[in-house]
């Protein structure tokens, strides 16, 4: 199977950007689209106020770590789409990768949430378990 549309997840942690880059690996070996995503998670118990602030804080930031990507993506010749999505990260890896027909998911080992995934469960873990398509769940080198 060559993959033809690959979506990464990206947290911003040094496992998501190690995931990126294998993403784009993939992403030039194959002359696959590359899609980004970054979930914004609501804060509890959400506030109309509270949510609206956070949302928009954490799009701004996504955004811009998002630059740094699309100039590593252009370097290599890949055009890069990207997409803040709001709610709970694995949900929405996993809707978006289905609405989107990817072929292949990126995930990082571990983001940013390492305590709360040891606990509930990680991210990647439920992206593996429920995912539409393939999951490469890429280690730091």
């Amino acid at each position: 199977m060559t993959p033809k549309r690959i979506l990464a997840a990206f947290d911003g942690s040094k496992d998501a950007d190690e995931a990126f880059e294998t993403a784009l690996d993939f992403a030039v070996l194959c002359g696959a689209r590359l899609q980004v995503v970054s979930v914004a998670t609501p804060p509890e118990p959400p506030t109309r106020v509270e949510t609206e602030a956070a949302l928009d804080a954490a799009s701004r930031h996504y955004e811009e770590l998002f630059e740094g990507l699309r100039r590593r993506a252009q370097a290599r010749g890949v055009d890069l789409e990207t997409r803040v999505l709001v709610g709970h990260a694995a949900e929405q890896i996993l809707r978006l990768a289905a609405d989107t027909t990817a072929d292949l998911i990126v995930v990082g080992h571990r983001g940013h949430s390492t305590i709360r995934a040891w606990i509930f469960g990680s991210t990647s873990r439920r992206v593996v378990a429920h995912g539409p398509c393939s999951v490469l769940v890429a280690r730091q080198r």
